[in-house]
């Protein structure tokens, strides 16, 4: 995967910043590998998880970026809360993907604890900042091909095999 053209965008939660700074330096390091231009890179930070989705809706409405990276880190506490943000942001960042064709990336940790939540964002092997960013690459990649070429030619459509 080469990063070099794609243009991204990180919108990242400061709420359990012990745990989204570590998702977004993953993160940024990843794109970095990848090839992807520190300049090609735009940081938004936002209050919460819940506040993820419409920032990251409105930056694919800009159509300035190939992928939106969402890093975020809930973590289940005594009351219901945790249930309501989680699906609520989950469900936020699919349909900016869907209403806009632009891919916006789940990165947001949905843990039980704060252990589950530091080896999630711990080394990079196992770090979804990491995993996201990753995601984000080959989804831009794959939308500019798409793009591009017949979707029947592109070979990512195939007929059903007939038995």
């Amino acid at each position: 995967m080469d990063g070099t053209d794609c243009q991204v965008a990180i919108v990242v939660s400061t709420f359990n910043e012990v745990v989204t700074s570590r998702l977004l330096a993953a993160a940024e390091s990843t794109l970095t590998q990848l090839g992807t231009p520190q300049n090609h890179i735009q940081l938004v930070r936002v209050p919460g998880a819940f506040e993820i989705p419409l920032i990251a809706k409105t930056l694919a409405q800009s159509r300035r970026f190939d992928a939106i990276i969402c890093l975020g880190a809930v973590i289940r506490g005594e009351t219901p809360h945790f249930d309501y943000i989680c699906a609520e942001t989950s469900r936020g960042i699919g349909r900016a993907s869907l209403e806009t064709g632009i891919p916006v990336i789940f990165g947001v940790l949905t843990t039980d604890t704060v252990d589950q939540a530091m080896e999630r964002s711990g080394p990079p092997e196992r770090n979804k900042g990491a995993d996201a960013a990753r995601t984000a690459i080959e989804m831009a990649l794959l939308m500019k091909h798409l793009s591009k070429t017949n979707i029947r030619q592109s070979g990512f459509l195939r007929e059903p095999t007939k038995s």
